[in-house]
C-alpha cells in the first residue's frame, strides 16, 4: 500500500486523469450505468480478495455498515449516475470545471460539519486553480449554449458534485471513527455497485457485455487503478491533509487527461490554456505545500537571498 503524501497525491492526479481516456473505451454497446455497475462490482471483488489474502478484518459492527454504505453510495454510486446523466447534455470538459468545484464544496462541507475554519492559503489557491480551469476549457465555457438542455447539465453536474463532496465529509467521519480504508472502500464499493445495479433494472436498461479487448481492457482499468488504486490513495489522502486539500485532485487531474488527448486525439493548446495551466500549478502548491514551507519559498525566492551554508 502507498504511504507517503506526497506518491499518494500523485497516483490520484495521474490515474484519474488517464482515466478520461479509458472511459471512451466504455461507451456504446453497454448502457452507462451497467458499465460503472459492473466497474465497482469488480473493483469490490478485487478488494474482498485482497482482504482476504491480507486476513484483514472484516467483521463490523451494523451502524458501522450503515456508514460504509453511505459512503459507498455518495462516493461510488449515486455521484457517478448523476454525472453520467449530465453527460448527456454537456462535454466532458465542461462536467471537469463544474467538478473541479468540490474543493469548494468541500471547504464549506468541512467548515459546516467538522467546524473546520478555512486556511486563507488553501481558498486563495482553490479560487486561482478553478480560475486556471476555466481558462483551460474557456472554448467549452464560450460555446456553451444556454438552453433548457444545458441548465440541466449544469444541474445535474453540480449535483453530482455535491454528492461527491458529502461522500468526503463520509469518509473523513469513517476515518475519525477508526474505519479501515481498504475494508471501508471494499464493502462501499459493493454497496454502490448493488445501487447502481438495482436503477439500471428499474430503468429496465440490459445486462449486456461487448466482448472485446477495448472494453475488457478499460473495465479492468478502471475497476483495479480507477477504482482500488486511485480511491485508495485519495481517501488516504483526505484523511491525512484534510478534505479541502485532498480535493484539489480533482483540479490537477483534468491536465493530465489533457496531455493525453495532446498526444492521442490531437488537442490543440491556446494561450489561454496554457495560462490556466500555470494558475492551476500555483494554486497547487499554494494548497499542497504547509504555510510555513510556502513562506520559506517566497523568502528563498527573494532578490540577494543566499542559501544557509552548512
Amino acid at each position: 500500500m502507498l504511504t507517503h503524501t506526497g506518491t499518494l497525491y500523485l497516483t490520484t492526479v495521474l490515474i484519474w486523469g488517464s482515466t478520461f481516456f479509458a472511459i471512451k473505451f466504455q461507451l456504446g454497446e453497454v448502457p452507462s450505468e451497467v458499465s460503472v455497475a459492473y466497474r465497482f462490482a469488480l473493483a469490490a471483488l478485487i478488494l474482498l480478495a485482497w482482504c482476504r489474502w491480507k486476513r484483514l478484518p472484516m467483521r463490523f459492527a451494523p451502524r458501522q455498515h450503515l456508514w460504509m454504505m453511505a459512503q459507498g453510495l455518495t462516493l461510488f454510486g449515486l455521484n457517478y449516475l448523476v454525472v453520467y446523466w449530465a453527460t448527456a447534455h454537456l462535454t466532458s470538459g465542461l462536467i471537469a470545471v463544474v467538478f473541479s468545484t468540490i474543493v469548494l464544496m468541500n471547504i464549506a462541507n468541512g467548515a459546516l460539519f467538522f467546524r473546520k475554519r478555512p486556511d486563507a492559503s488553501v481558498l486563495a489557491g482553490a479560487v486561482i486553480g478553478l480560475v486556471g480551469i476555466g481558462l483551460v476549457f474557456l472554448p467549452e465555457l464560450a460555446s456553451l449554449e444556454v438552453d433548457g438542455a444545458a441548465l440541466n447539465g449544469l444541474l445535474l453536474s453540480v449535483t453530482g458534485t455535491f454528492i461527491a463532496s458529502l461522500g468526503n465529509m463520509v469518509s473523513t467521519r469513517n476515518q475519525r471513527a477508526g474505519l479501515p480504508v481498504v475494508q471501508t472502500n471494499a464493502y462501499g464499493m459493493a454497496y454502490g455497485a448493488t445501487l447502481l445495479g438495482l436503477i439500471a433494472s428499474f430503468q429496465g436498461l440490459p445486462f449486456t457485455y461487448a466482448a472485446t479487448w477495448g472494453y475488457t481492457g478499460s473495465l479492468i482499468y478502471l475497476a483495479l487503478f480507477g477504482s482500488v488504486l486511485a480511491f485508495g490513495s485519495f481517501l488516504t489522502l483526505l484523511g491525512r491533509i484534510g478534505a479541502e486539500r485532498a480535493a484539489y485532485a480533482m483540479v490537477a487531474f483534468p491536465l493530465v487527461a489533457l496531455g493525453i488527448s495532446t498526444l492521442f486525439e490531437n488537442y490543440h493548446w491556446t494561450p489561454a490554456a496554457v495560462t490556466g495551466v500555470g494558475l492551476v500549478l500555483i494554486g497547487n502548491v499554494m494548497i499542497v505545500v504547509s504555510r510555513t514551507q510556502l513562506l520559506r519559498l517566497l523568502h528563498a525566492l527573494r532578490p540577494g537571498y543566499r542559501t544557509p551554508q552548512a
